[in-house]
């Protein structure tokens, strides 16, 4: 049984000019949903594993996050979480199907041979022929190109995500990693061609990592996108945990090629720390405060977060309470990353 009151407190907001609100706070099954074992916890049992899962989704949607985003690389292994997201969606969500926005992409490589990635007509359907049998839906609410292609020409990458809007096996059609002159293209191609415009850009952005300030919140306000942030806390590095030390059960303590023990150096431990203390007196965590940052842009539609627990979710979720920023805040946040040494933002 859903909370009741699951849509009270949560914010929502227009993604672009499409008529989907998305949640300030989505969640993201990219490394917590594979098999038994993987994932921050290394749950080996497969039941426990599940119930964990199931956890995360569930207090997540009684938190008015009713968006889960997945690719179908996501797992590991690449296939995984789709499968472990569908059947908690089938078993457990499947009477708040219509309350949920569940998303995919596809661009990464998923199976051998010359169709197995990118942006191709082929590679694309397929893909989300396959993420569909595995979701075990009739559709899903976003489709995604995960990353542009470089050789595959942009008309028929837009082509294949309109036949997939068209075919009713997506209701909308995004874009991930695009930067602000190829999302200005991709906008006049499906102009040109009377194609379905892609609603959304997924980028990654964070204290750490501006690059979207560049051009390419611009480009998306001006073609009435959304964007929904990923990465919004560093790969962990904006969590908190790296203050003093590198925890054993951590990412950077791992062979994860997405964050390095090198990018947890003193100096950037410092600088976490004065940001820590700067999240203090505003009464958050520094998570809290990493998150309010990325939603301060009013062209952020959500901010996309993963998390291993349940208790995770909540305390990301309290970062709405104080989403607001004095321009001293802004400029000692400003000043601190500034003196970060490369690597945590990736």
């Amino acid at each position: 049984m859903a909370n009741p009151n699951r849509y009270d407190e949560m914010t929502y907001r227009r993604c672009g000019r499409s008529g989907v609100l998305l949640p300030a706070i989505s969640i993201g099954c990219w490394h917590n949903f594979g098999n038994a074992g993987t994932g921050a916890q290394r749950i080996a049992d497969e039941a426990a594993f599940h119930d964990n899962c199931r956890d995360i989704l569930f207090t997540s949607f009684d938190l008015g996050i009713t968006h889960f985003d997945l690719a179908n690389n996501y797992g590991p292994p690449p296939g995984s979480a789709e499968e472990r997201v569908g059947r908690i969606v089938r078993e457990d969500l499947g009477a708040y199907r219509d309350e949920l926005i569940i998303s995919s992409k596809a661009g990464y490589l998923m199976w051998p041979g010359p169709y197995g990635e990118w942006g191709s007509r082929k590679s694309l359907l397929a893909s989300l022929d396959q993420s569909l049998q595995r979701l075990g839906l009739e559709y899903v609410d976003i489709f995604y190109s995960h990353r542009p292609d470089p050789d595959t020409p942009l008309e028929e990458t837009l082509g294949a995500l309109d036949q997939a809007v068209r075919s009713g096996k997506t209701l909308y059609a995004g874009i991930s990693s695009y930067d602000a002159d190829m999302t200005l293209d991709v906008m006049r191609v499906c102009r040109e061609q009377h194609l379905s415009r892609p609603i959304i850009h997924q980028p990654n952005y964070n204290i750490l990592d501006r690059w979207i300030e560049e051009g390419l919140t611009k480009a998306t306000e001006k073609e009435g996108l959304g964007i929904i942030a990923f990465c919004p806390l560093a790969q962990g590095i904006l969590t908190g945990k790296y203050l003093e030390s590198i925890p054993s059960d951590s990412r950077a303590a791992s062979d994860s090629v997405f964050l390095s023990a090198n990018a947890v150096t003193e100096n950037n431990q410092r600088l976490l720390r004065q940001l820590n203390d700067l999240a203090k007196k505003r009464g958050q965590s520094l998570a809290q405060m990493a998150l309010a940052w990325v939603l301060r842009l009013p062209q952020v539609t959500s901010a996309l977060i993963g998390a291993s627990r349940s208790g995770q979710v909540r305390e990301n979720v309290d970062a709405l309470k104080n989403l607001d920023f004095s321009d001293k805040e802004l400029a000692v946040i400003d000043g601190i990353a500034a003196g970060f040494e490369p690597g945590p933002s990736a």
